[in-house]
């Protein structure tokens, strides 16, 4: 247990570092007025995509960099990371180049129609586009040092590149006079500085840097089942707001500060599935199944214990986050009917978070990608429709909620005990 902390609390910091600028940068540019505040919520909306690519990229990365790492073959390991760091700086020109060209039609239609407000989030975006080859750099990075099991470099990269973020936000927007601007200036400059730092990182380790289609190929199949995971999560998080909206305005506004502190939770339980990855990973790729079964058991338990720790912690926070629902009490009502559910779900949930780790450091994205698609289509989107035509209110879409994650924890606790998962290997 004590090596999961060792990894998960640097990699919960690095995972945190992000929403934490973002507030900074959101309370920068709040002083700017309505208009620019919204332009920068639709930006960086857009701008997320590019961050969700880039974490797909680092999850896929670090569980074969693992695998090579256990076996012995550090310098395979990084190997892993300069074909990943490769394919990251295509894909963040490719990123780069479609907003540069897309950014106003883009904007428009996230906006609903042209006005000052969907212009400004063009101009936005076409500055902050110029910071995506860095910051895919950096979630690459990210992948292959966790592979390796050093995650105090990254924690010193990241935290540096935010620190300067947060330093020259308030500089250009303000004193300066870039106005909204200036938050894109400091994006840009501080993902740039990030991905420099870990290219510098693969430099150090003196390996070749020529590029290898084959490992990128490889690199490629895995980020798209991955992909076609994550658009099955987000296919299943925008039916509950779709459904909720259909509730009325006070459903919605309620489930969004009920899914908003899920997603929280759901970044710190995702420290643990990153230190399983790493650990799993370099269990089989040094043959030691017994090991990795181990782990994967010690895992799920830190996952439950997590879980349950958090489900205490949100039931404590009904009453704090209250302010939240300002001196609306329809919005704190309805709230009230889809916390117990929320609870209720995050022992569970714990689990779920911490097994995705132990299979994702397995390689077995394939099953990851199959389960997603059995629980949502088989179990959430069936029943969030059932819950509308029933009349079911906010505590079906969190009913429906529930019972997506007890499917995946299901198929989650059957793969784990049949022996399909853990195959030995520097390479799966």
């Amino acid at each position: 247990m004590r090596r999961v902390a060792a990894l998960a609390l640097p990699a919960l910091v690095v995972l945190a570092a992000e929403p934490l600028y973002v507030l900074v940068d959101t309370a920068v540019v709040g002083h700017l007025g309505r208009e620019e505040l919204g332009s920068l919520a639709i930006g960086g909306q857009i701008m997320a995509l590019a961050v969700w690519l880039g974490n797909v990229l680092a999850y896929g990365t670090t569980g074969r960099a693992a695998r090579r790492f256990g076996a012995g073959q550090r310098g395979a390991a990084v190997a892993e990371g300069v074909q990943a760091s490769w394919l990251a700086f295509a894909g963040g020109v490719v990123i780069m180049v479609a907003l540069e060209v897309f950014a106003g039609p883009l904007t428009r239609a996230v906006a609903g129609s042209p006005g000052p407000v969907a212009d400004g989030a063009a101009d936005w975006l076409r500055i902050a586009a110029l910071g995506a080859p860095g910051l895919l750099l950096g979630t690459a990075g990210n992948g292959w040092m966790r592979g390796v099991q050093d995650t105090r470099r990254p924690l010193y990269y990241v935290l540096g590149a935010n620190a300067l973020s947060a330093v020259l936000c308030p500089l250009l927007v303000h004193p300066l006079g870039f106005g909204l601007a200036g938050s894109a200036i400091a994006n840009v400059v501080a993902q740039t500085a990030g991905g420099l730092l870990f290219v510098r990182a693969l430099l150090t380790e003196r390996v070749p840097l020529r590029p290898h289609l084959d490992v990128i190929r490889h690199q490629l199949v895995l980020g798209r089942d991955l992909l076609l995971r994550g658009a099955a999560f987000q296919a299943c998080f925008l039916s509950a707001s779709a459904v909720a909206a259909r509730f009325g305005t006070a459903s919605l506004a309620a489930h969004l500060i009920a899914i908003q502190l899920f997603f929280f939770t759901a970044l710190a339980l995702d420290a643990v599935a990153i230190a399983a990855q790493s650990l799993v990973g370099a269990a089989l790729g040094g043959e030691q199944v017994d090991e990795a079964r181990l782990l994967a058991r010690r895992i799920t338990a830190a996952g439950l214990v997590s879980g349950a720790v958090f489900a205490v912690l949100v039931a404590a926070a009904l009453a704090t986050v209250r302010p939240w629902f300002g001196a609306d009490d329809q919005v704190y009502a309805q709230a009230k009917t889809a916390w117990w559910w929320f609870v209720a779900m995050m022992p569970a949930a714990g689990v779920v978070f911490a097994l995705d780790g132990v299979f994702l450091g397995a390689g077995d994205v394939r099953y990851l990608r199959n389960l997603t698609f059995v629980s949502a289509l088989g179990g959430f989107l069936p029943g969030i429709w059932l819950a509308y035509l029933l009349d079911a209110g906010l505590r079906g879409v969190w009913v429906a909620l529930c019972l997506f994650i007890a499917l995946r924890l299901g198929g989650l606790l059957w793969r784990l005990a049949g022996d399909k998962w853990a195959v030995a290997g520097a390479v799966r």
